[in-house]
């Protein structure tokens, strides 16, 4: 495939084209992950075995800043592909680090969110259906976001190394399909299991 000045530099060959076509169909395995996740999360959300209930846990403060981070981190990977269509590394560089720093700044919240949970709360996957499915839904996501920030650590250092090519291209530009993937998960969590779990 010809490349021309209409053409996205990560779209400009065939195979850059079709990996992220494929990714497009990985993301779509993902959403039905997640659905499924979903599904079992508000069905068990009730079954509380007498524990802790999602109003004894959940603090608006902490979710709201954890949203609030990944959100920002959203905008600053976009501002990266505007970058990445400028073939400018070091713009593209830095509002990668900027987004890794915010992932970051997540993922501390949440562990320190899941700690305070088991630790002061006494609230385990062991002790109900609801905590359960809470776990497993929010850490699924955690861990995705977990390994989208190593992910994002290699894209930098190729894209350091060599620079703008069709083939760091292609890569920077999925590792910013997954993480805005993730921020629509997230937004979600934060709908279905937060908000609601503050009023129901």
């Amino acid at each position: 495939m010809e490349t021309t000045n209409h053409t996205p530099i990560e779209y400009s060959t065939e195979e850059g084209s079709n990996k992220i076509l494929g990714f497009w169909v990985f993301l779509g395995a993902e959403i039905v992950l997640f659905s499924a996740l979903f599904s079992v999360y508000l069905v068990l959300h009730s079954h509380t075995a007498g524990g802790p209930t999602s109003k004894d846990l959940f603090e608006v403060k902490e979710f709201m800043i954890e949203t609030f981070l990944l959100l920002i981190s959203s905008f600053t990977c976009g501002l990266g592909t505007i970058e990445l269509r400028r073939h400018n590394v070091k713009g593209l560089v830095a509002w990668l680090v900027v987004t890794l720093l915010l992932g970051l700044g997540f993922i501390g919240m949440e562990l320190n969110e899941f700690i305070t949970y088991v630790t002061v709360e006494h609230a385990t996957l062991q002790t109900s259906a609801f905590l359960s499915g809470f776990f497993v839904l929010v850490g699924t996501h955690g861990a995705h976001v977990s390994f989208g920030i190593v992910w994002m650590i290699c894209v930098i250092i190729q894209l350091l190394r060599r620079g703008v090519t069709p083939v760091t291209a292609r890569k920077a530009f999925i590792i910013g399909l997954y993480w805005h993937f993730l921020d629509v998960v997230w937004i979600f969590i934060f709908t279905a299991v937060y908000l609601t779990g503050l009023v129901l």
